[in-house]
C-alpha cells in the first residue's frame, strides 16, 4: 500500500475527484448507476478513500480504510467510516453485519499476498450469501497512479475471490467494452461474487 497512507494521497483524491470535465460534467453517473443496479444493501466498503463509493451506498452502510485524513474527510462528509482498529469495536459492524462488500480500486495498491489477507479480514462481516464486488482500473488508469504496484486483471480478480472462497457471478468492463480499457483511464474490471451460506 505505498504511498496511500499520507495526507498528501488523500489531498490528491480531493483534487482528482473535480479536476478537468468533472466540473462541468456528471462524469461519476455511470459509476453510481452501476454500483445501485448491484442492489448492495448495506455495504462495507473496504479502502474507501475519501467516500466517493460510499457516497452511493445503501443506508447503513461503512467505509474503512488504512489512511485516518481519508476516513476524516469521509466523516466530514456525513459519512460513517473507520480506520481498521477502529472498525473492529465500532458498533453494529461485527461478523455478518454487512449485506455486501466492495472492495474498489484497492487491490491494484498491494501485492497479491496482501490482496488475499485484506479480503480475507473483511469477509466475516459479510452475512452468509452475501455479494462482495471486486473492481480494479483497466491498463489507462492502471497508468494514471504512481502507487499502483500490481496490475489485476480479469484474472488476478477471479484468483482472489477464488482463493477467499467465494462463488463468482460474473465478471463484466465498465463502463466500455474490454478493449476501450487500453485507451480510456476510467474503465474498470469489475467482479461479482457471492460468499458461500454455508
Amino acid at each position: 500500500m505505498s504511498g496511500t497512507e499520507s495526507s498528501d494521497y488523500t489531498q490528491r483524491l480531493a483534487r482528482l475527484e473535480n479536476a478537468g470535465i468533472k466540473r462541468l460534467l456528471p462524469t461519476q453517473a455511470p459509476y453510481r448507476w452501476n454500483l445501485r443496479r448491484l442492489r448492495l444493501g448495506r455495504v462495507l466498503d473496504v479502502g474507501c478513500g475519501i467516500g466517493r463509493n460510499l457516497l452511493n451506498c445503501g443506508p447503513g452502510s461503512v467505509g474503512v480504510d488504512h489512511n485516518a485524513t481519508s476516513v476524516a474527510t469521509c466523516r466530514a462528509r456525513g459519512l460513517t467510516a473507520y480506520t481498521p482498529d477502529e472498525l473492529a469495536t465500532a458498533p453494529d459492524c461485527g461478523p455478518g453485519a454487512f449485506d455486501s462488500l466492495l472492495c474498489a480500486h484497492v487491490l491494484e495498491h498491494m501485492d497479491e499476498t496482501l490482496g488475499n489477507t485484506i479480503l480475507e479480514q473483511y469477509l466475516p462481516l459479510v452475512k452468509p450469501g452475501g455479494s462482495v464486488v471486486l473492481i480494479c482500473p483497466q491498463e489507462a488508469g492502471y497508468r494514471t497512479d504512481t502507487t499502483h504496484v500490481r496490475f489485476v486483471d480479469f484474472a488476478g480478480l477471479r484468483a482472489h475471490a477464488e482463493k477467499a472462497g467465494l462463488d463468482v457471478a460474473r465478471t463484466y468492463s465498465f463502463p466500455f467494452p474490454r478493449a476501450v480499457g487500453k485507451v480510456f483511464p476510467y474503465n474498470e474490471f469489475n467482479l461479482v461474487a457471492r460468499k458461500p451460506r454455508s
